[in-house]
C-alpha cells in the first residue's frame, strides 16, 4: 500500500517557496514536552542520519524559550508538537517562533486550541484507539523532515519510506495482538514493583522514554529511567542483578546491534526482562533501507497493550495524578 503525504507535502512547498528568495531554510527545529517531544524523536533522528545541508535540533519547549538557539530565525522552521495546544511552555516557544519570522508547524489534535493563533501550519494527527497509526503525531513529525530533506537534497528512499508508512497500522495492530497474553503476565509479575527501566537505542529511543517518564512515573508513580542501550555499559549495568525489572526494544535496523549486546548481558546476569523485539512484532516486512524510523511507531503503540494491563492489576487507572493540573508549578 503507498501513502501519501499531500498536505504536509503541500506545507514544505510553500514554506520552501516563501523562503526561496530569502536564503532558503538552514534549520528545522523539533520542539515539544514530554510525550509530544518523546513523539519527534524518529524525525530528529532522521534529520541526523539522511541530511546533509539543514541543520536540525530536538529541543524541550522550555529550553528553547530561555536558550534559544543562535541561528533560529527566518530561515527556519519549527515544528512543535502540542496535544491539546494548551501546554504553557509549547505555546510561548510557538509564539517565538512567530515573532523571530521562522515558519511554525504545529502538530496537535484538537481542533481549537490556544496554540494555534501562533501556526503558520497546522497538521491535526490521528489519536485514540481505533486510529490509524499513519496518521499519527510520531508519523506527521517523520513527514515533515521526509519532505523538507526530499524537496530540497532529494531522498533516494522516498518511495520506500512512503511504502513504510502504508504498513505500519497493519504491523502494529497485529502487534498488539501478539502481545495481548504476555502484557497479561507482565502485569501480574511487576504490579508491586517499585522500580522499572526502559532500554532502546536509534530512532526508537523516544518510546522507550514516553514509556519511562510519561506511564511508569506520571501515570503509574513508579521510579524508572530511560537507559540507552550504547550507554548501558558505561555506568548503567552496574544495577542489574536478579530483582531489578527491565523492559527492553530491540529495534530493526542499524542500531539492532546496540539492543542484542545489551540484552545478551541482561540473558546472563538479569531474571526479570521484558523483549520488545520488532522482528518478532513484524517490523521487517518494512524496507531495511527506511526500516529505523518505524521502530518508534511500532513500540510506542504496543506498549498501551502493557500499560492497560498494569494500571488495571495495579488498580491504578492512568488517569490518575497527583500533582499535574491540579498544584501551581
Amino acid at each position: 500500500m503507498e501513502y501519501k503525504s499531500t498536505n504536509i507535502k503541500k506545507i514544505i512547498e510553500e514554506i520552501l517557496e516563501q523562503k526561496k528568495d530569502k536564503g532558503g531554510v538552514k534549520s528545522l527545529y523539533f520542539v515539544g514536552c514530554g510525550g509530544s517531544l518523546g513523539a519527534l524523536y524518529p524525525a530528529r533522528t532522521f534529520m541526523e542520519r539522511e541530511c546533509a545541508g539543514i541543520k536540525s535540533a530536538w529541543i524541550n519547549s522550555n529550553e528553547f524559550i530561555h536558550s534559544m538557539p543562535k541561528d533560529f530565525g527566518g530561515n527556519s522552521i519549527i515544528c512543535l508538537a502540542c496535544h491539546k495546544g494548551n501546554t504553557p511552555e509549547t505555546i510561548r516557544a510557538a509564539a517565538l517562533g512567530k515573532e523571530a519570522g521562522a515558519a511554525v508547524i504545529i502538530l496537535t489534535w484538537l481542533q481549537e486550541s490556544e496554540i494555534i493563533q501562533y501556526g503558520d501550519y497546522i497538521v491535526r494527527y490521528a489519536f485514540g484507539e481505533e486510529k490509524d497509526i499513519a496518521g499519527e503525531k510520531a508519523i506527521c513529525g517523520l513527514l515533515v523532515a521526509a519532505e523538507l530533506l526530499n524537496q530540497t537534497e532529494g531522498y533516494e528512499n522516498y518511495d520506500k519510506f512512503l511504502q513504510g508508512i502504508g504498513m505500519i497500522d497493519r504491523i502494529v495492530k497485529n502487534a498488539c495482538k501478539h502481545v495481548e497474553k504476555r502484557a497479561l503476565i507482565f502485569a501480574e509479575n511487576h504490579k508491586d514493583d517499585k522500580v522499572i527501566y526502559t532500554m532502546a537505542s536509534g530512532a526508537g529511543y523516544g518510546a522507550a522514554y514516553m514509556e519511562s517518564i510519561c506511564i511508569f512515573m506520571e501515570m503509574q508513580w513508579i521510579n524508572s529511567s530511560s537507559i540507552h542501550s550504547g550507554e548501558y555499559f558505561h555506568g548503567p549495568f552496574e544495577i542489574t542483578d536478579a530483582n531489578i525489572p527491565f523492559v527492553i526494544q530491540v529495534s530493526e535496523g542499524s542500531t539492532r546491534a546496540l539492543d542484542e549486546r545489551a540484552l545478551k548481558f541482561l540473558n546472563t546476569y538479569a531474571k526479570r526482562v521484558e523483549i520488545l523485539d520488532a522482528k518478532d512484532l513484524g517490523l521487517s516486512t518494512i524496507d531495511s533501507s527506511v526500516v529505523d524510523y518505524f521502530n518508534h511507531s511500532l513500540f510506542n503503540n504496543v506498549y498501551p497493550v502493557y500499560n492497560q494491563a498494569l494500571a488495571a492489576v495495579r488498580e491504578h487507572p492512568l488517569t490518575t495524578r497527583r500533582y499535574m493540573w491540579k498544584v501551581e508549578y
